[in-house]
């Protein structure tokens, strides 16, 4: 059970760096409407650096229970929660080659981390 607490704990560090794609967007819009004078672009810009922050914090907290190889390879789950955020906030359209590089990846990273939690039962780690 602790394993997997170990992974949420993962998971939701990821999740909440995908938010600073959000917050980039976010301040990407403003710009483009009203230039340099929106207050808006500084607070979504200051939000950008506060969630990059704070994951950085936690991932040094969460990469502690995991090997580094496994850890990095969760990582790229970074990819599919920006496209979730892309198609709910944004609504933008989610295509095929989008859900075929999605599932690549996730497929990748099914694999590196069962290869890394096999080779720790054999003592190879």
């Amino acid at each position: 059970m602790g394993k997997i607490k170990d992974y949420i704990l993962l998971h939701l560090n990821i999740m909440l760096f995908s938010f600073t794609s959000v917050f980039s967007k976010l301040a990407s819009v403003q710009f483009n409407k009203k230039g340099i004078w929106s207050i808006w672009l500084y607070v979504f810009l200051f939000l950008m650096l506060l969630n990059c922050f704070v994951y950085a914090l936690a991932w040094q907290k969460v990469i502690r229970r995991f090997e580094l190889n496994v850890a990095y390879a969760n990582r790229t789950v970074y990819l599919i929660w920006s496209q979730v955020w892309a198609v709910m906030i944004f609504h933008e359209n989610l295509t095929a080659r989008n859900i075929l590089g999605l599932l690549i990846v996730f497929v990748g990273v099914m694999i590196v981390s069962t290869q890394g939690s096999e080779a720790r039962k054999e003592g190879r780690a």
